[in-house]
């Protein structure tokens, strides 16, 4: 990821590094010093390079003059890199003499465009037009429409129009939780798109920096479905609707089902955010802990295909866990891996608590998704 940037010399500075340990200092495109990887680094590091100078003759000089004297400038960027929490101070010298200093944090990183790849001149291709194409209707409004028309006739063939139309609309209120995460990290959006038989799906061009980013982004759309849940609750107890209260328990279910650790749906992302930042054995050895608290509660409940699906995702993230130091996301200090555990287990806690709720309501329809979550 990209530590730092800085303009001198009418040249960018930049540095990028990762958690494993690796630096890369680049000046002007160029990369002018490197250290290796090692989890093992010091917080302290010195990147030392040279840059050359030529120096213009004084003017009414000889023209007899073939070659400009040039300049060795010597250039030393010194800097103090913690990650949990995240804080670099660096110091830039040039020939001894400190032209830049300051300090960077978290919220800077969050703040910061993501380095865009250097665009590859592509030759003309009937596949390149295609292509083209696509993402020309991906971008068009149109799109939009079709595929939910698509959707709400998909859903509406195996059930009725009515629950079509709220199911649709579930699915947007959840996925509008994930848009308004992003436009809090000031993030350009798309919109949202519905996709028949598999959901919906918030988009947006713009790739995030940090694991505190991953997780709010990913658990606002369950949030957001908790919040829907609950309003209808309150609904039902008020009007005694029976359809405010399917409405409450299947939109529980739906968002239930997304918070599994499993990727790609959100619950894998939060998950695999809070164990990647642990750097200690301990602190993966507790998430296992966790996990397998959360599998015994499930089964103790009754809640077996809930307690299997955790299992599996649990496994998929410790199999994965050794590539947590080569991403370039900036990982969660300890405080962000506590709160968004704690957000996490009261989101999935309010979903389980609603969907018992109705389970004993004595209505068959609304008792069963807790007996899909038993089968």
């Amino acid at each position: 990821m990209e530590l730092l940037q800085l303009e001198h010399f009418g040249q960018t500075l930049r540095l990028d590094g990762s958690q494993a340990g690796w630096q890369q200092l680049y000046w002007g495109g160029n990369i002018v010093s490197q250290l290796s990887a090692t989890e093992n680094r010091e917080t302290k590091s010195i990147h030392s390079f040279e840059l050359n100078q030529q120096i213009e003759p004084p003017e009414g000089a000889s023209l007899e003059v073939d070659v400009s004297p040039a300049h060795i400038i010597k250039c030393r960027l010194a800097i103090d890199l913690t990650w949990q929490p995240f804080k670099i101070n660096y110091q830039l010298f040039v020939d001894d003499n400190i032209v830049a200093e300051g300090q960077r944090n978290s919220k800077d990183i969050e703040q910061q465009v993501p380095r865009q790849s250097a665009k590859v001149e592509k030759k003309f291709s009937m596949l390149g037009l295609l292509s083209l194409g696509f993402k020309f209707l991906k971008s068009a409004k149109i799109i939009k429409v079709v595929l939910a028309g698509a959707s709400l006739a998909a859903y509406s063939w195996f059930f009725s129009f009515q629950f079509a139309l709220s199911l649709i609309a579930c699915l947007v209120f959840h996925e509008y939780g994930h848009i308004r995460a992003m436009k809090h990290f000031s993030m350009k959006t798309k919109g949202i798109y519905l996709i028949p038989f598999v959901g919906g799906l918030a988009v947006t061009d713009q790739k995030i920096n940090t694991r505190w980013q991953d997780v709010v982004i990913s658990i606002m759309g369950p949030t957001f479905g908790l919040l829907l849940s609950i309003a209808c609750l309150l609904g039902y107890w008020f009007t005694g609707s029976q359809f405010l209260a399917g409405l409450a328990v299947f939109n529980a279910l739906l968002n239930l089902f997304n918070l599994l650790p499993i990727l790609p749906l959100d619950g894998g992302h939060i998950l695999k955010s809070i164990s990647f930042s642990m750097n200690s054995k301990a602190g993966l050895i507790s998430c296992i802990a966790g996990a397998m608290l959360g599998i015994f509660v499930s089964y103790s409940l009754g809640l077996a295909l809930l307690g299997f699906l955790l299992l599996i995702g649990t496994l998929e993230i410790v199999l994965e866990w050794r590539t947590r130091h080569q991403s370039h996301l900036l990982p969660l200090d300890k405080y962000g891996q506590l709160f968004s555990t704690v957000w996490y287990l009261l989101t999935v806690a309010g979903l389980i608590a609603i969907i018992f709720y109705f389970a004993h309501s004595g209505d068959q329809l609304l008792a069963l998704p807790l007996k899909i979550l038993g089968s």
